[in-house]
């Protein structure tokens, strides 16, 4: 029997690809496709129209594993929706703050949910690498982190980076929050021990490019990931919903799903 999935944003670029993804897909089969208020069908539309609605209760009237690739504002009414409809959840959106967080933790509490700042499967063997490198580092190893995106992206640094620098600092014992250093300008003086650094690039169509530098004396050590389409994240997300429609309530995420922990 396939699990039945509702996308929401369906004219979003993950929520095209997702929809094309789950059209061929054996395992998985279209239940719902969400539209924002402002939005119609596209025409010509690549499933039933009668699939597409504006509202989520209806769209998840009939599936078992909700997809959301949207906005923050957007994630936390559908925490709501997906706790009372007892439908699982795989949430890709990024950038959302303390309070956003919190909706999505209360809905673990009722259902499954899969969470990732990235689904590609290879961002998340890179995330374990990661690890591994940091640990075997020693102190004097600077750590940085280097991501590029395209024009349109709204946030930054991206999710994917700051998940690397959570891999960092984790491994370290240590909080990003009171390491990370998110910009540098002017005369900064020399670079704080211990510090992870981040540098963001935005433009023209870069899908999403990743680069976790290790850089000590006499040698410098580089884990990067570069996505050349969105179909690796639909892929992973895609995997990420057959999972979890087995899985009882929780906060789980790509490494989960991968067996990826210790």
């Amino acid at each position: 029997m396939s699990v039945r999935i509702a996308i929401a944003g369906g004219n979003g670029r993950m929520g095209r690809t997702l929809t094309e993804l789950i059209q061929s897909s054996d395992e998985l089969s279209l239940a719902a496709v969400t539209l924002a208020q402002n939005e119609v069908a596209p025409v010509p539309a690549p499933v039933a129209a009668e699939l597409y609605t504006h509202d989520i209760a209806t769209a998840l009237a009939d599936a078992d594993v909700l997809i959301d690739f949207t906005t923050p504002e957007t994630s936390v009414m559908h925490a709501k929706a997906c706790a009372q409809a007892g439908v699982s959840w795989v949430i890709g959106t990024t950038g959302l703050d303390a309070s956003q967080q919190s909706a999505v933790e209360v809905a673990a509490g009722q259902i499954a949910i899969c969470q990732s700042a990235n689904f590609s499967t290879g961002v998340n063997l890179m995330l374990r690498l990661v690890e591994l490198a940091t640990r075997a580092s020693d102190d004097d190893t600077d750590l940085e982190i280097i991501e590029a995106h395209h024009r349109h992206k709204v946030d930054a640094p991206s999710g994917t980076a700051l998940a690397i620098g959570k891999a960092m600092a984790a491994a370290r014992d240590v909080s990003l929050d009171d390491q990370a250093v998110m910009s540098r300008e002017g005369i900064t003086g020399a670079r704080p021990p211990g510090s992870i650094g981040f540098a963001t690039i935005r433009g023209g169509d870069i899908v999403g490019d990743h680069t976790a530098l290790f850089a000590s004396e006499g040698e410098r050590l580089e884990i990067t990931h570069r996505a050349g389409t969105r179909l690796a994240f639909a892929r992973g997300a895609c995997r990420a919903a057959s999972w979890l429609a087995g899985q009882s309530a929780g906060l789980y995420d790509m490494q989960d799903v991968l067996q990826l922990r210790d």
